[in-house]
């Protein structure tokens, strides 16, 4: 069988992480946020940092140990040695890429009505379908396409945080001000996640990572660091130029608080770049959910011909329509903060699973050699690790019961899977 080829550097796997992370979360939950936490709401991106920052050196130590796609089922299966849990997390992260790419995928949809009078769900298929493209002729292209994409979407944040920070405010504002007190920044908190979510793909492109043990842990930790400077700089520009209230009710905020401080020039460049920064969710989550199919199929859990490999590209041409057919089907589903819930809750239930297992294999493969550890350690115990642990668990608590029971129906239905595919002996348990 053909293997993947490894073009992907330091940079471009950096940039790969800024762009995953600088999506379209931060352009379309901005004003959601705001309505939780008023102009409190940078602790809530604070917080998610930090969250993520704990995630994030859990994955840079799996990641290093077991540089492989399909990353989060081969970190839970060996941690665990279970073959049905890595198989549910897998399936989780899998199913996560999907919804968000079909759901970001709507986002560029209504920017695009902007420019052009197609329909929505028209114009949130044919990005789909082109950027499928783009997955299938390689990850060479694909980087360098989101690179290209992460640097947009990157100056459009700047734009805002340059703007906010050289128009001065009409009147003095406080920055701890909440309606709702510590309550909304934690409810923000737990929203605004989803802008943070992303930058775990990268650890599911491995297979096409130049020295991975040493590059992916730079890289995790590099834009998981630079998004969150990026994020908290934003939440503070952005009400410095249009007060927390008109935010809440913005369904473009950011293009909004352009709008207040350009006019009609400034709406219309971070529309566009809201198009690039939408792009770029869509083609990433694309990338990383063929590389999920592929690595749990070449791991004999899910039927074989997801993990064919294309003479030409070099790419899982298979596990790229696969993922192509489901995300146009999900793109038929609507709200983006109730789907960013349920990805944000599935998204939460797997850092607690990675944040586990980083404990566990410190304990059950302690010789194994780490070219990456977590700092902060009490003998082999990894103390970041069980704060995120601690820190994901708490998150989960926090859901409406609505999106919890569609969180726990996905995993329902991966277990189903899991034992059809079972019975039918379309795969072994392996290790």
């Amino acid at each position: 069988m053909s293997e993947l080829k490894r073009h992907m550097g330091l940079f471009h796997l950096t940039m790969y992480g800024v762009g995953l992370i600088l999506g379209a979360g931060i352009y379309v939950l901005i004003g959601e946020a705001a309505g939780f936490a008023g102009n409190s709401m940078w602790v809530s991106f604070l917080l998610g940092a930090v969250v993520a920052i704990f995630a994030g050196l859990s994955y840079a130590e799996l990641s290093a140990l077991y540089p492989k796609a399909a990353a989060e089922y081969t970190f839970v299966k060996n941690a665990f040695k279970n073959n049905f849990f890595g198989f549910i997390i897998g399936w989780l992260t899998a199913i996560t890429s999907i919804i968000v790419a079909a759901t970001v995928s709507l986002g560029f949809g209504g920017y695009l009505t902007q420019f052009i009078d197609l329909p929505i769900t028209i114009g949130a298929i044919f990005l789909i379908i082109i950027l499928s493209v783009v997955n299938f002729i390689g990850i060479k292209e694909s980087a360098w396409a989101n690179t290209i994409f992460a640097l947009v979407t990157t100056a459009g944040l700047v734009l805002i945080i340059f703007l906010g920070f050289s128009i001065e405010p009409v009147e003095t504002i406080n920055y701890f001000e909440t309606p709702s007190g510590m309550t909304g920044i934690i409810l923000a908190f737990v929203l605004i996640f989803f802008a943070f979510i992303g930058f775990e793909d990268m650890a599911n492109v491995a297979e096409e990572v130049r020295r991975p043990q040493k590059t992916i842990p730079r890289a995790i930790v590099l834009s998981v660091v630079i998004t969150g400077i990026i994020y908290v700089l934003v939440s503070l520009s952005a009400v410095r130029i249009l007060n927390w209230e008109e935010l809440a009710l913005s369904s473009a905020p950011l293009a909004d608080v352009a709008h207040a401080a350009l006019g009609p020039n400034g709406s219309f460049t971070l529309s566009l770049i809201a198009l690039f920064a939408t792009a770029s969710t869509v083609l990433i989550t694309l990338v990383a959910g063929a590389r999920i199919l592929y690595g749990m199929a070449k791991s004999n859990s899910l039927p074989r011909f997801f993990a064919r490999i294309h003479p030409k590209t070099n790419t899982p041409w298979i596990a790229v329509i696969g993922i192509l057919v489901t995300s146009i089907g999900f793109a038929f589903v609507g709200d983006i903060v109730i789907i960013a819930n349920i990805v944000v809750f599935a998204v939460v239930i797997t850092f607690a699973a990675i944040n586990l297992a980083v404990i566990v294999l410190r304990y059950t493969e302690p010789v194994l050699k780490r070219p990456f550890k977590v700092p902060v350690n009490i003998g082999k115990f990894p103390i970041l690790p069980l704060f995120g642990f601690v820190t994901t668990v708490y998150m989960a608590l926090q859901f409406e019961i609505e999106v919890v029971l569609v969180g726990l129906a996905i995993i329902g239905i991966g277990a189903i899977l899991y034992f059809v595919l079972k019975r039918r002996n379309s795969f072994v348990e392996s290790d």
